[in-house]
């Protein structure tokens, strides 16, 4: 049994994004003193897949300095209209408690990383 307790509650890998929703949103992103990136998606979308992947990649190089958060805009719509999000994917970047940058559409992982650096600063 102690092997499915800990296959089944191990807590995220440190820079992987963690599922935001409504409910928490202002909570998770917006109080803490921590940046934060917010993926905006869908499950119907395939391109929301690829940056997906590039946030995997990416976000263990930043732990402990930018929190990266899930979105789905299909169950969560309060904070995508909040947001002003009319397409998928969306990147929005937060630091000082509020939006700082928005990326829509996909991103190359280079161009990606040196907006991430510069929201670590």
């Amino acid at each position: 049994m102690g092997f499915l307790k800990n296959l089944f509650n191990r807590e995220p890998k440190p820079g992987k994004p963690q599922e935001v929703s409504d409910a928490d949103f202002e909570q998770k992103v917006l109080a803490p003193d921590t940046p934060a990136v917010v993926d905006f998606w869908s499950s119907k979308c395939a391109p929301c897949q690829v940056m997906a992947g590039l946030i995997n990649e990416l976000g263990p190089d930043y732990a402990g300095r930018i929190n990266f958060f899930k979105l789905n805009v299909d169950y969560n719509p309060q904070a995508a209209t909040q947001y002003q999000v009319r397409s998928v994917p969306t990147l929005m970047l937060f630091n000082n408690h509020r939006p700082a940058e928005r990326i829509v559409g996909l991103i190359q992982l280079n161009p990606l990383r040196e907006k991430l650096d510069k929201l670590a600063k």
